[in-house]
């Protein structure tokens, strides 16, 4: 009977053991998936809805990954204090449900992802002109990375101009922090759009003592690829300096009309001011 007893006790014991692997599958296939530039499914339907929940995503429930999606997720990631990568892995996922654990489920309404080529989707980085090997005044080498700067997503800011855009990013904010390097690009997007200044990018850029890393050739010296990732959150509408045109160092600035300037706010090395 004790035999008996015990090997029951054995069998029982087998059955749990062997129930474990199921149940961690389980959990396994509940997990969402990673996601990258040109993913498709529910998922990234789910992932729009939750980012549109939140404020950070604006453009349709469509179920692929596209740029819009891509730079909503740097925007959540940023503002959470995360890793700014653009792609969605396992860590991006959690942050995302508890922060929108208010969500219902709704949002954007129904996905329409079926048919969609993932082929077509914009991929999720944008480098341009590396100049690989070069180095800059921290000694940094300058990253090639991936060499495909394009205007798709842009409102029709040229891959050119973006490109431009980096080289001055490089030569005045390469050794600031990520929102310093987007307010640069964002002071040049805001100075677009005023009167007092020229209407394309080349123009402003190329004025006479408008930045001093194209007069002195800081701006050819390299290039990394967050430069060109920091005018691309700015062209998306990531603007840390709330409009400013103006910014400077305050700690080399000798100009008495640029110290006549209001200062809004300052972020790094710079300040800035309309």
């Amino acid at each position: 009977m004790q035999r008996t007893t015990q090997i029951a006790a054995a069998v029982l014991t087998l059955c749990v053991l062997a129930a474990l692997p199921c149940k961690s599958g389980m959990a396994q296939a509940a997990a969402e998936p990673n996601l990258i530039a040109g993913s498709q499914g529910p998922a990234v339907a789910q992932l729009q809805n939750r980012l549109y929940f939140l404020g950070y995503y604006h453009g349709g429930l469509s179920g692929l990954y596209t740029w819009q999606t891509y730079w909503a997720v740097r925007d959540f990631q940023y503002a959470f204090g995360m890793p700014i990568t653009g792609l969605t892995n396992q860590s991006t996922w959690a942050m995302l449900k508890k922060a929108t654990l208010n969500w219902s489920g709704g949002g954007l309404g129904h996905v329409g992802y079926a048919g969609h080529n993932s082929a077509t989707a914009v991929q999720g980085g944008a480098t341009a002109s590396p100049g690989a090997g070069a180095t800059g005044s921290t000694g940094a080498a300058a990253s090639s990375g991936p060499a495909n700067a394009t205007s798709a997503g842009t409102g029709g800011i040229s891959s050119n101009d973006i490109n431009l855009m980096a080289h001055v990013v490089y030569g005045e904010a390469r050794n600031q922090p990520l929102d310093g390097q987007v307010a640069v690009a964002a002071v040049i997007l805001n100075r677009c759009h005023s009167s007092k200044f020229p209407h394309s990018i080349p123009a402003i850029i190329y004025q006479p003592g408008a930045f001093t890393s194209i007069s002195n050739g800081q701006a050819w010296l390299g290039l990394h690829k967050e430069n060109v990732q920091a005018v691309m959150d700015a062209v998306h509408g990531w603007d840390p300096t709330h409009g400013a045109l103006y910014y400077w160092n305050p700690s080399t600035a000798t100009s008495s009309w640029i110290w006549s300037q209001p200062v809004m706010l300052r972020i790094g090395n710079h300040v800035f001011a309309k």
